[in-house]
C-alpha cells in the first residue's frame, strides 16, 4: 500500500503520461503553436500599446497623428485576432487529446489491476483501488491543463519579455530575469517541502473512500451487530486523520502565499524606481514606462500562477502515483512467455510433489500428490482449514506453488495461459458473486453470446427459472450490488445456472449446495448430475450427503490426504476422520444402527 512519508516519484508518471499523450502528435502541434500564438500575441500587443502611449504623450493631435494611431490600432487587433486563434487552437488539441489520453489511460490500469492475483485484491480495499484507477486517468488532465496553461505559456512569455526588455535595456532584462529565477527557485523549493504533506494528505483521502466503502459494502453485518456507534468511530478516526493531514498541507499553503506576496512586493516596487530613474535620465519614454507595467503584470500574474500550478501538479502526480505503485508490482501470477493455450482432450489433473504456502514458514502443502483421472469426479472433505479450498485455488492458478507442478492434461498449467485454463473450468463458489446486472447478464456471464433460450433452459436445469419467472422484469431484473437482492439459495442457483451454459469439461463445485435448503438441494442435485456427465469434477464440501456417489472422496487433513475411497469404503473404517464426521452429520444414526 502507498506509504504517505515517501515521496513522489515524478517520472514514472510522466513517463506514462507522455506515452498515452504522443499516440495523438497532432493534437500535441496543436496545442504548442496555439500556446505559441497567444503568449507573443500578448508581448506583442503591450508594444503596440506602448507606441499608442508615445504617440499620444510625444504629439498634439493632427491628422497624421490620428491616422498613425488608427493603423498602430490595426496592429493591435490583428495581435487579438491572432491570440483568439491560437486559443481556438489550443483548445481544440486540449478538447480531443485529453479525453483520449484519459480513457487510455484507465483502460490500461484496469486492465493491469485486473491481471492481479487473487490475494492482491483480499489485500487492499475495493473502494480504495477504485479510487486509483479514476485517478489515474482523471490526473491527467489537471497534468497537460497545467503544463500547456502555466508551465509552457509562462516560459514562452518570459523569455520574449526578457528579449525585448534586454535590447531596450541591459539592466532590466538582467533584473527581471534574476529576479524571475529567484522566484520560480523558491517556489519549486516550496513546492518540493509541501509535496509530502500533499501525499499524506492523498493517501489519507483514499483511507478515507476505503473505510467508507468497506462499510457500505458490509451494512448488514453493522446493522446485525448493532454496530454503528463502532464503525462511526472508526469512520469519525479516518476523517480526523484527513483533517489533521488537509489542515497541515493547507497551513504551508498559507505560507507559501505570503512569501509570494513578499517577492512581488519587492519586484513591483524595484522596478517602479528602476524605470523612474531611467524616465529621469531621458533613456526611457512614457510608453516604456508603460510596456513595464503591462509586462511586470503578466509576468507577475504568470509566475503567480505557477506557484499554484506547482500545488496542483504535485496534487495530480501525487494522485497518479498511488496507481503508478501498482504498475511497479509485478503480477504474482503471470503467464509464461511462450505460454500455449489449453485444449482439453482428456481432463485429467495432477498434483506433483506440491508444496505451497501463503505465509513463509507454515507450509499448507508439503509433497502433496494426487492424480484425478479424465472425467472422474472426486470429492475433498476435512475439517476447516485442512487445505480443501487451498487445493481449488491452486488447480485455478489464483497461486502458483512453491514446490512441485499442477498438471491438467499432462500439461504444468503455468506453461498456459490462464485465461485459456479458466475457460475449461466451471467454477461455482460456495459465496457466488453476482454483478450488479441482470440475472440474463449473470447467468450468461461464461457466454456472452449466449441467446435468451439458452439462458433460460440453464436456468430451468438450475432450477432458477421458477423464481425469476415469477418477478415483474423476469431475466431483466437486476440482482443488486453483489447479488444482494436475491436470496442466498437463489445466488447459489444463478451461479449453478451460469456453470452449466459454461458447460467446460472440468467442473470445480465449492460447497456449490451449502446455501439451499433441502428441498431445493434435491433438485440441483438432479442438475448437477446431469452437468457432471462426460466431465472431471472436483467437489469441496462438508455437507457428505452431497458427495456419497462421488467416484473418490480424499479425506484431508493437515495438507495431507489421510484417507480416500468410495463413500462406503470409508465408512467401514470406524473410528476414522470421516466416519466421525459422517456420525456427527447423521446425529449418531450410523451408530445407533450398528449397536
Amino acid at each position: 500500500m502507498h506509504d504517505p512519508k515517501k515521496k513522489t516519484r515524478i517520472m514514472p508518471v510522466l513517463r506514462l503520461y507522455t506515452k498515452a499523450a504522443l499516440k495523438y502528435p497532432w493534437l500535441l502541434v496543436l496545442i504548442v503553436v496555439g500556446g505559441v500564438i497567444i503568449e507573443g500575441a500578448s508581448v506583442a500587443s503591450s508594444l503596440v500599446v506602448r507606441n499608442i502611449i508615445n504617440l499620444l504623450s510625444e504629439n498634439k493631435p493632427n491628422a497624421a497623428v490620428v491616422t498613425m494611431l488608427f493603423i498602430t490600432l490595426g496592429f493591435f487587433a490583428l495581435t487579438a485576432i491572432g491570440g483568439w486563434v491560437g486559443q481556438r487552437l489550443r483548445q481544440i488539441g486540449l478538447t480531443y487529446i485529453e479525453p483520449k489520453a484519459m480513457n487510455d489511460l484507465t483502460s490500461s490500469a484496469f486492465a493491469y489491476m485486473l491481471g492481479h492475483s487473487h490475494d492482491f485484491f483480499i489485500s487492499n480495499f475495493s473502494g480504495s483501488l477504485t479510487r486509483r484507477v479514476t485517478r489515474f486517468g482523471r490526473s491527467f488532465e489537471n497534468v497537460l491543463d497545467n503544463l500547456s496553461f502555466n508551465f509552457f505559456s509562462t516560459a514562452v512569455y518570459t523569455s520574449s519579455i526578457l528579449v525585448i526588455l534586454s535590447l531596450r535595456n541591459l539592466l532590466l532584462g538582467i533584473i527581471v530575469f534574476a529576479w524571475t529565477v529567484l522566484f520560480i527557485y523558491i517556489q519549486v523549493a516550496m513546492a518540493r517541502w509541501r509535496q509530502p504533506l500533499r501525499v499524506a494528505r492523498a493517501a489519507e483521502d483514499s483511507n478515507v473512500t476505503g473505510v467508507l466503502s468497506d462499510a457500505i459494502g458490509n451494512y448488514s453485518a453493522i446493522s446485525l451487530f448493532a454496530a454503528d456507534t463502532h464503525e462511526r468511530s472508526i469512520f469519525d478516526g479516518a476523517l480526523e486523520k484527513w483533517r489533521v493531514a488537509t489542515l497541515k498541507s493547507w497551513v504551508a499553503d498559507n505560507w507559501i502565499w505570503g512569501v509570494q506576496g513578499i517577492f512581488v512586493m519587492i519586484m513591483e516596487i524595484g522596478l517602479l524606481a528602476v524605470g523612474i530613474l531611467l524616465w529621469e535620465r531621458g533613456i526611457f519614454s512614457v510608453g516604456d514606462f508603460v510596456l513595464i507595467q503591462l509586462y511586470l503584470i503578466g509576468l507577475i500574474d504568470r509566475i503567480w500562477n505557477i506557484g499554484n500550478a506547482m500545488r496542483q501538479l504535485y496534487d495530480a502526480f501525487a494522485d497518479a502515483y498511488e496507481m503508478v505503485e501498482i504498475f511497479e508490482q509485478p503480477h504474482a501470477v503471470q503467464d509464461a512467455p511462450n505460454a500455449t493455450e489449453l485444449s482439453i482432450t482428456d481432463g485429467s489433473i495432477d498434483l506433483d510433489d506440491v508444496g505451497f504456502h501463503f505465509i513463509e514458514g507454515r507450509d499448507v502443502f508439503k509433497n502433496f500428490t494426487l492424480s484425478i483421472k479424465g472425467g472422474e469426479k472426486i470429492a475433498f472433505v476435512g475439517p476447516s482449514g485442512a487445505g480443501k479450498s487451498t487445493v481449488i485455488r491452486l488447480l485455478l492458478r489464483l497461486y502458483d506453488v512453491t514446490a512441485g507442478s499442477v498438471c491438467v492434461d499432462g500439461k504444468d498449467i503455468r506453461s498456459i495461459t490462464q485465461g485459456s485454463l479458466r475457460r475449461a473450468i466451471s467454477f461455482v463458489p460456495q459465496e457466488p458473486v453476482l454483478f450488479h446486472r441482470t440475472l440474463r447478464e449473470n447467468i450468461a456471464y461464461a457466454k456472452p453470446d449466449a441467446s435468451l433460450e439458452e439462458v433460460i433452459d440453464a436456468a430451468k436445469k438450475a432450477h432458477c427459472h421458477e423464481f425469476i419467472d415469477m418477478l415483474p422484469e423476469k431475466y431483466e431484473t437486476l440482482v443488486g450490488e453483489r447479488g444482494v437482492k436475491l436470496s442466498g439459495g437463489e445466488r447459489q442457483r444463478v451461479a449453478i445456472a451460469r456453470a452449466i451454459l459454461k458447460n467446460a469439461p472440468i467442473l470445480i463445485l465449492d460447497e456449490a449446495t451449502s446455501s439451499l435448503d433441502s428441498e431445493s438441494e434435491a433438485l440441483i442435485q438432479d442438475a448437477l448430475r446431469i452437468l457432471m456427465e462426460g466431465k472431471t469434477v472436483v467437489v469441496v464440501a462438508h455437507r457428505l450427503s452431497t458427495i456419497m456417489r462421488m467416484d473418490r472422496i480424499m479425506v484431508i487433513e493437515g495438507g495431507t490426504i489421510v484417507a480416500q475411497g468410495t463413500h462406503d469404503e470409508l465408512l467401514n473404517h470406524k473410528g476414522s476422520l470421516y466416519h466421525k464426521l459422517w456420525s456427527i452429520q447423521a446425529g449418531g444414526f450410523i451408530a445407533d444402527v450398528e449397536e
